[in-house]
């Protein structure tokens, strides 16, 4: 499993789905919004959470053709499908690389943006906070809709329909507990609801994928 989680990340950064592209689009998102909406400080502040959430919710949604694509075209997915190794493991194992080279440095650079949005000095922490909580759950999701599209050429459209509609509760519930820690209210309703979200994402959706690609390969 360290061997595949390795070389993931090493097919990630080499074929141009790491750390970078994610970090650049979540850039210009935050960039070009207050070019949209003007730089009122208020309004940006008020907008700042789920600006930041629906840019780190899009980056994400960059990479999730590549998960299985570059192990199908490869024939390394036939493999790993009759290896020693559960299939729902090498789903958990890909979706994790996902998150590390994703989901991770935005989760990292999610404060510095914040900065550009204006955003309250009490939102930090819970904004950070709520994506390390929630990208997880956005990997786990992603994994789960390129498995379904794997064999599918040029299925990353079709694979951005399915998948968006699973986002919205954790984008809800992750903006929402951003914008609670923002504003000083109570946020421990959309914390909890989060962390249910992540947690069920994170049991579940490895089997579910697994399956998926199961039949994909018949």
């Amino acid at each position: 499993m360290i061997a595949l989680f390795v070389r993931d990340i090493r097919l990630a950064v080499r074929a141009g789905g790491g750390f970078g592209l994610g970090l650049a689009f979540f850039l210009i998102v935050v960039v070009l919004v207050p070019f949209a909406v003007g730089p009122e400080v208020a309004l940006l502040a008020r907008i700042a959470p789920g600006v930041l959430w629906i840019g780190a919710l899009l980056a994400c949604l960059l990479s999730l053709d590549r998960i299985f694509a570059l192990d199908r075209e490869d024939g390394s997915l036939d493999l790993l499908a009759t290896s020693p190794l559960p299939l729902e493991g090498v789903v958990a194992v890909k979706a994790l690389a996902h998150w590390v080279t994703t989901g991770l440095p935005l989760v990292v650079a999610a404060p510095v943006l914040g900065v550009l949005m204006s955003l309250p000095e009490e939102g930090y922490v819970w904004l950070v906070i709520s994506l390390a909580i929630g990208t997880p759950a956005l990997s786990a999701i992603g994994a789960f809709g390129a498995a379904l599209t794997v064999g599918i050429k040029r299925g990353g459209l079709l694979m951005s329909l399915l998948v968006l509609p699973l986002y919205v509760p954790t984008l809800i519930f992750g903006a929402e507990v951003a914008r609670a820690g923002a504003t000083g209210l109570a946020l421990e309703t959309p914390l909890v609801l989060l962390a249910a979200v992540s947690c069920v994402a994170l049991a579940l959706l490895p089997f579910a994928s697994a399956a998926v690609l199961r039949m994909n390969l018949r």
